[in-house]
């Protein structure tokens, strides 16, 4: 990707301005309003001003499949400003235009016949098909471009990190949440866990799902807590994720809730080739899609089923448990993000579940560090979110 943000940032013909800065932060609270509905495209938001900064359009990518946000903001200005000539015009997009047909054709074409002069993006699309390229074709087309920078590029990137990760190594970005006590454990040594976070805290947990491609727990929670897994909220739910039991020997219940209800909602089960083939064949008639994960151990299961889900278009999961299923993903290194709400309680018990159970580092040294470390009052929950990778 190197080469390619190295051309990208050459095409910027000057430093974008006061002006150009504020329109790109409008266009980035344009793009939030996309939501999960776009997926597995990006969240983009477009805004078209005139020569003196006014603004005569703009509008968001709204849904998968649906006008992206530089046609909206086109489709806009026609319909405020009809016949308006846009040679002296600016249009700012949080992402960079694409120049490939999909569901819809390119938004480099867009640009281009309705005579736009400038163009101000603020993040790149690091996808095979894209990065820089559509700026490079606009610049051929004598329109100027200008590549933002700083606080509010980074802020463009974090708003699409499933699609960045997705495009780059074809996986779903990772968000790992959990609920412990305050000496770090996330249920008793009985096993019991609820509730330890509050109610607040579990409502915005409904809120994450809801915002999700997926969400993922291993086969022991699944038994232990025979969960739905969906996202129930006070508002209707367009769309729930999927859901995803990491299940090696194909030992889920027919009679599960999420067996029972796998039509209507979908259902992952995610084995190895130890599985009995009686066994998925039978969740496969139950309408259970039944993903077979290779490798020589879970870590490289991890990345296989990941590869497989990421070919499927999913590019987000909420990552929800159990212990053992958390530690085979930070040992495969496909955490991206973790949340963890800390419940003001103690637990105590020598054989009480920790968040975590992976292979660990023997150095503190060697502890993997978040690029961003952030707390917040949840209710009676303090909810620590830490970034471990950027894409």
């Amino acid at each position: 990707m190197t080469v390619a943000v190295t051309r990208y940032i050459s095409l910027s013909a000057m430093a974008p301005t006061d002006t150009d800065a504020a329109h790109l932060a409008r266009t980035l609270t344009l793009a939030a309003q996309g939501g999960y509905a776009v997926s597995p495209n990006p969240r983009v938001g477009a805004v078209i001003a005139d020569a003196d900064g006014v603004v005569l359009g703009e509008g968001y990518h709204h849904f998968a499949g649906g006008p992206h946000a530089e046609v909206e903001a086109i489709s806009d200005v026609a319909e405020k400003h009809p016949g308006a000539d846009l040679s002296t015009a600016t249009i700012y997009v949080s992402l960079e235009p694409c120049c490939h047909h999909g569901r819809t054709p390119p938004c480099t074409d867009a640009i281009r016949h309705a005579g736009i002069g400038r163009v101000v993006i603020a993040s790149e699309d690091p996808s095979e098909h894209a990065a820089g390229r559509g700026l490079g074709i606009l610049r051929d087309e004598g329109i100027d471009v200008v590549v933002g920078n700083g606080e509010l590029s980074a802020a463009a990137r974090m708003l699409n990190q499933p699609f960045r990760k997705h495009a780059r190594s074809g996986r779903p970005w990772v968000l790992f949440k959990s609920a412990m006590s305050l000496d770090g454990k996330v249920a008793t040594s009985s096993g019991d866990s609820k509730w330890i976070s509050s109610e607040p805290s579990r409502l915005l947990v409904h809120q994450w799902r809801a915002a999700s491609d997926a969400v993922a727990v291993g086969i022991g929670t699944a038994v232990a807590d025979d969960p739905q897994l969906t996202a129930r909220l006070p508002e209707p739910v367009e769309r729930q994720p999927r859901r995803i039991v990491f299940d090696s020997l194909a030992r889920l219940s027919l009679s599960s809730k999420l067996v029972t209800d796998a039509t209507s909602v979908p259902l992952t089960v995610v084995v190895s080739r130890a599985a009995p083939r009686a066994a998925t064949d039978a969740l496969e008639n139950h309408g259970v899609d039944v993903v077979v994960a290779t490798g020589e151990h879970e870590p490289a299961r991890i990345r296989s089923a990941l590869d497989q889900l990421g070919a499927a278009n999913v590019t987000s999961i909420l990552l929800e448990g159990g212990p053992r299923l958390a530690g085979a993903f930070l040992d495969a290194g496909e955490i991206d993000e973790v949340r963890l709400f800390v419940a003001p309680l103690l637990l105590g018990g020598h054989s009480a579940r920790d968040p975590i159970e992976s292979e660990g580092v023997e150095r503190v040294a060697d502890a993997i560090r978040p690029l961003t470390f952030d707390s917040e009052r949840i209710g009676d929950d303090l909810l620590i979110s830490a970034r471990l990778k950027e894409w």
